[in-house]
């Protein structure tokens, strides 16, 4: 980038509306949202049950799409892409973590960090390479064989996070990442995710827990699916 000349954002939502019909009523999910998020930037979207987080989330992991306005993901209007080119972004843009984990039950963890590559067309034993390497970076060098039956639910997230790492996206999305973890695991998840901010990965994670959001170094509150209040504040680490 030219000195002088600013950076474009990640994710530009403009004037973004997600309607659902219920009955004869209209509920605006989204309505009316504009936001603009930056590389290398770490941010919590909050909000109570309804707010609109999740709808937000699902639209800027490209699965699902807006009804209304414009969605650029690294300056590319997503409104314009088919299902397949869809497809592409969330396999090469965008890395996913979940708060069930969503992990296949009967493959090993180094089975399921590869899954995504298999898209890719990459041949298996550079998967193998790649994957075994993702889980060494998460502390799980050790258990390359393990399925996730035989492994705590700390360590079923480490291996969630390796897979979303993998195909280095522009953007780790994290949807409640410790929501289904005691509060050593929590703290144990979120040290790494710190980790991965300070690498330079650009993070966005939903959350309703005020400590989990205090990691952020900003914070986007939705209310009725209105941003409420978009605040930047010093971030606690572990």
């Amino acid at each position: 980038m030219q000195t002088g000349e600013k950076e474009s954002p990640v994710i530009q939502l403009q004037n973004v509306y997600r309607t659902y019909k219920m009955g004869d009523q209209t509920l605006n999910a989204l309505d009316g949202v504009d936001l603009d998020i930056f590389r290398n930037e770490y941010v919590a979207i909050v909000g109570a049950s309804g707010s609109g987080k999740s709808t937000m989330m699902n639209i800027i992991g490209c699965l699902d799409r807006i009804s209304k306005g414009d969605y650029l993901l690294n300056g590319t209007n997503v409104g314009d892409m088919s299902e397949a080119e869809l497809a592409k972004a969330r396999n090469r843009e965008i890395g996913f973590v979940f708060q069930s984990f969503n992990l296949l039950s009967r493959a090993s963890a180094l089975k399921n960090v590869m899954q995504p590559l298999v898209y890719r067309g990459i041949p298996r034993p550079e998967r193998k390479r790649l994957a075994a390497e993702a889980l060494g970076h998460v502390g799980l060098g050790d258990r390359l064989e393990s399925r996730p039956n035989e492994m705590s639910g700390g360590q079923r997230q480490r291996v969630a996070i390796a897979r979303a790492l993998i195909g280095k996206p522009a953007i780790l999305l994290a949807d409640e990442p410790t929501g289904n973890l005691d509060s050593k695991t929590s703290s144990e998840i979120m040290g790494l995710i710190d980790q991965l901010h300070q690498t330079g990965q650009t993070i966005i994670m939903v959350t309703h827990e005020p400590d989990i959001a205090a990691h952020c170094e900003r914070v986007i509150k939705l209310t009725d699916g209105k941003i409420e209040s978009d605040i930047r504040q010093q971030a606690v680490s572990n």
